[in-house]
């Protein structure tokens, strides 16, 4: 899974993307500064939030694919020939990398975004407690300086769902995740705390599914969806070092559909309370 996500999926491969992502963003800065832009006045014209494009200029997230268009009118078309030409030379290296980060960028976007979990619990609702156990137990090991930086990174992406608000986040989590007390017990009090508070928010919606459920339309695994800011709908899905970004509509449509049953075959969000509170008197 993803540096986001779970385990570790595209995070091994991010050092071959860091030098060149640095380029493109101080590219991206030169062609900005050039036309008399600050931040904030460019994302307010290619339609992005001024953070992400301070992200993309800093060489921390992948640029989407869209850039170099939107920023035609904004830069002129010599400048997105070289932007152009920078994002090209990024694609063809460290495809796996590249995924996430393009996923990185549309979540922070993205006015709706889905979760469903079978493996772990989703990042993004993931208390510090667990997301070191993750890394405490990965393969092969990590130092010390790495935990702690990934740590780090997951915890301020984690900050998505304060600082979104109008973004509305849709959960559904396999009873199982919790039942297998990733860490042990204090650990998943952590996590059950956790989704306990983050269900309270507007904008969050909790699910769990029953670890007994007859019709159930998830056996294919875990699926992410978000909904962008000009109502396209992209799919993410991850394997064992490996993801796949899915933009194709007729694929999309299948994951979409599937999510909607998969609702609906599991707790509502009063129900999914309640079985929390009693796995928690249950440690």
């Amino acid at each position: 899974m993803t540096a986001d996500h779970g385990g570790d999926g595209g995070t091994n491969s991010e050092p071959e993307l860091s030098d060149s992502l640095k380029t493109f963003g101080a590219v991206l800065k030169a062609l900005r500064e050039e036309s008399g832009l600050t931040q904030e006045e460019f994302a307010a014209r290619v339609q992005y939030s001024a953070a992400y494009v301070a992200k993309i200029e800093q060489g921390k997230r992948f640029p989407p694919g869209d850039l170099p268009a939107r920023a035609e009118e904004v830069l002129g078309p010599v400048a997105v020939k070289v932007l152009a030409a920078a994002a090209r030379s990024l694609t063809r290296r460290a495809v796996l990398a590249s995924w996430f980060r393009q996923w990185a960028g549309i979540e922070e976007e993205a006015i709706s975004l889905y979760a469903y979990e079978c493996r772990a619990v989703p990042g993004l609702l993931q208390p510090e407690a667990y997301i070191r156990a993750i890394f405490d137990r990965r393969l092969p090991p990590a130092s010390e300086e790495q935990i702690e930086r990934e740590v780090a990174s997951r915890l301020d992406r984690q900050q998505l769902i304060s600082s979104n608000q109008s973004t509305a986040f849709s959960f559904v989590i396999e009873q199982s995740v919790l039942e297998r007390r990733m860490g042990g017990p204090d650990v998943t009090g952590h996590v059950i705390n956790n989704l306990l508070e983050m269900s309270t928010r507007r904008n969050v919606e909790i699910q769990i599914m029953p670890t007994v459920q007859e019709d159930h339309c998830g056996i294919d695994g875990q699926m992410y969806l978000a909904e962008t800011p000009t109502h396209q709908w992209i799919g993410y899905t991850e394997g064992q070092r490996s993801s796949s970004l899915i933009s194709t509509p007729k694929d999309v449509s299948v994951l979409l559909q599937r999510y909607g049953k998969l609702r609906s075959q599991a707790l509502d969000c009063r129900a999914t309370v309640t079985l929390l509170e009693q796995m928690r008197g249950a440690l």
